[in-house]
């Protein structure tokens, strides 16, 4: 399999295996196969400075004080695949974070809109007053 290229290089990932919760029998009590990594996007060199922005806005709860993004996963049972698992989805959040928003150029609506909108204003005003009780004077 050919390798993908990455934004984020290796040197700047830390990793911290430990042993993770749940179902999985002995081998749960026994291998550390959690991965928790950690990015520091403060202090990044790989990203420019919109995408830092953006990034450590998306990061969210994952954000610590200090600007490192910390991702946990545990889904896998090898530690192999956790490890790959956080590094993908670091990367979709920084694909995410490098897409530039489009700009949107306020406008105003028109003359004619306005009046159209007055216009069916008054007509169902007239409906909802015809609704009224009937006097009998």
């Amino acid at each position: 399999m050919a390798e993908i290229k990455r934004r984020i290089p290796d040197e700047e990932l830390e990793f911290r295996f430990y042993r993770a919760g749940g179902p999985g029998g002995q081998n749960v009590n026994k291998v550390s196969t959690a991965v928790q990594m950690r990015f520091d996007a403060k202090n990044s060199p790989s990203l420019n400075d919109y995408t830092r922005e953006r990034l450590m806005k998306k990061a969210g709860s994952r954000l610590t004080l200090e600007g490192v993004i910390v991702i946990t996963a545990t889904r896998f049972r090898t530690q192999e695949r956790n490890r790959e698992d956080a590094i993908e989805r670091l990367e979709q959040m920084v694909a995410e974070a490098a897409v530039r928003q489009a700009y949107r150029v306020p406008t105003k609506p028109t003359r004619s809109s306005k009046e159209r909108r007055l216009k069916a204003k008054s007509t169902r005003s007239v409906i909802k007053s015809g609704r009224g009780k009937v006097s009998l004077d």
